[in-house]
């Protein structure tokens, strides 16, 4: 079949969402599909139209951008040709433009409109940003009564998004697409040389540095877990430099960065087997997050299958990978004390906490993603063919 994919930030923007849809994207490229991302020009350096990795790239230009949102009149006539020459609209949400492809795909093309719903968006303090995430909200809304159907990572996100809770008749559950290679030693005994890891305790964190991330909730705990054990260390990998929208609430956490420095690094972004080697090499993950703008947390059973536990937020999804699998702890949000207790107990008792990569390969099967989103894509096709 022929999907297209819509989303804000592709490749190579690192989050979350684009790690998903890349995923995803690939991984069905790779089945056989014809597989086109439709996404916008953020960086004008990146060409208007390439294929990687099977998938054709095609990227709007920008005018400007609102705080995170891309500004792109052009937007309108991409979409229109591109949702007409598939046979399936897959919008990843949230998104400024859900409304339009939802009317293109339902009523313009007649073709079905598939989202799948990230995360809840809410943007910096500030009354501009609150009315950007109204009308975000109500743009995402009008795409979710247009929908045939809606994608969710879990029932538990799903009841409590504001969003998720007002179709979840329309709610189909599938697990997000993981896919993790293996560990190798000696880039992971690389990896402990060059940073000094041998005989501390190594505390993990990997997302981009985010306000909604909740790193100064990590950073207060530090002092916390070396009062109990004095040898922990705390690596930092992913974007943390220049991240889109954030520099201020970097700006804000350099105090903290600094009453701890000597006791962590910032990594960087890593490549896939980078990121296995570093899961690895520590001995806790923490996701720290502070609100529903985080959803799941892919990095938590990234860990997992390279046979590392972890401390996770206690909000809807996100808790969920620990309590699937028992790998781990969860805790209140924005609690350092809850956090330091939390990783002294996994990093002390870690023969509590560590599964088998087999077991967590059960629970995340990437062909299961595969096949389920395959089977929805079908199954919606028919559907619109017999209403048109």
């Amino acid at each position: 079949m022929k999907i297209l994919f819509v989303l804000t930030y592709y490749r190579p923007h690192v989050s979350g969402l684009t790690i998903y849809v890349q995923r995803l994207a690939e991984a069905l490229a790779a089945r056989g599909h014809r597989v086109t991302v439709l996404t916008s020009q953020y960086d004008r350096a990146l060409p208007a139209e390439e294929k990687m990795d099977g998938v054709r790239i095609v990227r709007v230009p920008v005018w400007f951008r609102i705080s995170k949102g891309c500004i792109m009149p052009r937007f309108p006539l991409y979409a229109h040709r591109l949702i007409a020459e598939h046979d399936v609209l897959s919008v990843h949400l949230p998104q400024f433009e859900a409304s339009l492809l939802g009317f293109l795909g339902r009523f313009v093309t007649r073709r079905p409109v598939i989202l799948t719903y990230h995360c809840d968006l809410q943007l910096p303090h500030g009354l501009f940003n609150r009315f950007v995430d109204k009308v975000v909200f109500v743009s995402n809304w009008i795409a979710g009564q247009l929908a045939d159907r809606i994608v969710a990572y879990t029932q538990d996100y799903a009841e409590h998004s504001p969003y998720l809770s007002q179709f979840l008749e329309k709610v189909r559950v599938i697990p997000p697409p993981v896919r993790m290679p293996a560990v190798d030693p000696k880039g992971r005994a690389a990896l402990c040389q060059a940073y000094d890891l041998n005989g501390r305790v190594v505390i993990g964190f990997a997302a981009r540095v985010a306000a909604e991330k909740g790193v100064e909730y990590l950073l207060s705990a530090l002092p916390l877990i070396r009062e109990r054990i004095p040898n922990a260390y705390l690596l930092l990998a992913g974007p943390y430099q220049d991240v889109l929208g954030e520099n201020a609430y970097f700006r804000k956490l350099e105090p903290l960065i600094q009453a701890n420095q000597g006791y962590l690094k910032f990594l960087g972004v890593l490549d896939p087997q980078e990121m296995a080697n570093f899961f690895s090499a520590i001995d806790v993950l923490v996701v720290s997050s502070v609100n529903s703008t985080e959803s799941f947390g892919l990095v938590q059973v990234e860990s997992m299958l390279c046979g590392t536990p972890v401390v996770a937020s206690n909000l809807p999804g996100v808790r969920q990978p620990v309590y699937m699998t028992g790998m781990g702890q969860v805790v209140p949000i924005r609690d350092p004390v809850a956090i330091a207790d939390a990783v002294v107990e996994v990093v002390q008792h870690r023969e509590r906490y560590v599964r088998p990569r087999r077991e967590i390969e059960a629970i995340f099967d990437l062909e299961v993603t595969l096949r389920e989103y395959e089977e929805l894509f079908a199954a919606e096709m028919e559907r619109v063919s017999g209403r048109a």
